[in-house]
């Protein structure tokens, strides 16, 4: 009596063929790994941007507290400082988990796509064991003081300089010009708060903001110099 052929349910999976490490139904699986991590960087480069318009939006409503006429304190331009501070620590957290999807999306381009652009031929290698053990052993790429440093280089450093600016700027020409430089510690007083310690604290946080973004971009640059692909992998 013949035998039934097999039906294709019943087949063995395809093998991939000699040097090839995958085959067709795992480079499918691979294609559909790599659009799900694109999607989850997209969506926490969303939430990045949310804080960062928040940290604007408050900003703006400072300036527009401060300037509405030459009458109005000073003080929403000091007390929007704690306020922006805040955003920064939490996009600082969230840059921290984008930074996971978008670096395995970036390996995934370098390693495996690059290569099969390109007709070369692509092996195992180092770079598959990497991204297993990232998913066997997820942990984030970057200690949070570099993530700090990345968002402050990138945005709030700028944010801080416009607030810095419009609080000096504020007393200056407010309400009248300046006479004499002992009218400028008078007017940055507010309530029980000396002129100079007000002056001060905007001056000290500036300046400690942008020396902290300084010795971070020192880091990220020694660590990332010998790296072939320096955007990958955190």
């Amino acid at each position: 009596m013949a035998k039934s052929k097999p039906t294709r349910s019943q087949l063995p999976p395809p093998e991939a063929p000699d040097g090839d490490p995958f085959s067709g139904s795992e480079m499918g699986a691979i294609a559909h790994l790599y659009r799900g991590e694109v999607y989850r960087s997209t969506i926490w480069r969303t939430r990045l941007d949310a804080t960062t318009n928040w940290s604007v939006v408050s900003l703006g409503i400072a300036l527009s507290l401060s300037y509405a006429n030459p009458e109005a304190s000073a003080l929403p331009l000091l007390l929007v400082a704690p306020l922006i501070f805040l955003f920064l620590y939490l996009e600082a957290r969230r840059y921290r988990y984008f930074n996971v999807w978008r670096a395995r999306a970036r390996w995934i381009e370098i390693n495996f796509y690059a290569p099969l652009l390109k007709r070369q031929p692509y092996v195992n290698g180092p770079w598959q064991t990497t991204l297993a053990e990232d998913y066997e052993i997820p942990e984030h790429h970057i200690s949070f003081s570099r993530a700090m440093g990345r968002r402050l280089r990138r945005n709030y450093l700028w944010i801080f300089s416009v607030q810095a600016l419009a609080f000096f700027g504020k007393v200056i020409v407010h309400p009248v010009p300046l006479e004499n430089w002992g009218q400028l510690f008078e007017r940055m007083g507010t309530g029980p708060i000396p002129g100079w310690a007000a002056g001060g604290a905007v001056l000290g946080l500036y300046l400690s903001a942008a020396t902290f973004t300084w010795v971070m971009l020192r880091a990220d640059r020694k660590k990332l110099r010998d790296r072939p692909n320096p955007i990958s992998m955190g």
